[in-house]
């Protein structure tokens, strides 16, 4: 899987995890220059608390395009070390 925002791969990886409709793509994945820690946070009643990235690319910026759960709770434990996208980001094979 591949994700891609304002015409660059930003992530790569062929071990996505699919939750909710979401590929998480690992930690290891993500090209790093291209993200940007936000002092957003969201909490989902069952994966816990997520944080969240700025994609710039580009010079273009796509603020809390990227989230993640540092810390997720017992039944989300897969998705730790793992990123998501939205906001434009297009997530294809």
């Amino acid at each position: 899987m591949k994700a891609i925002w304002n015409e660059t791969v930003i992530a790569d990886s062929d071990q996505t995890i699919e939750i909710e409709g979401n590929q998480y793509f690992p930690a290891n994945s993500i090209k790093q220059e291209y993200f940007e820690k936000s002092e957003t946070h969201t909490t989902c009643p069952w994966k816990g608390e997520a944080s969240y990235y700025h994609i710039k690319v580009n010079g273009k910026v796509n603020l809390d395009a990227a989230w993640y759960y540092p810390d997720p709770k017992p039944k989300a434990e897969q998705i730790r070390g793992y990123v998501a996208f939205w906001k434009g980001v297009n997530v294809q094979r």
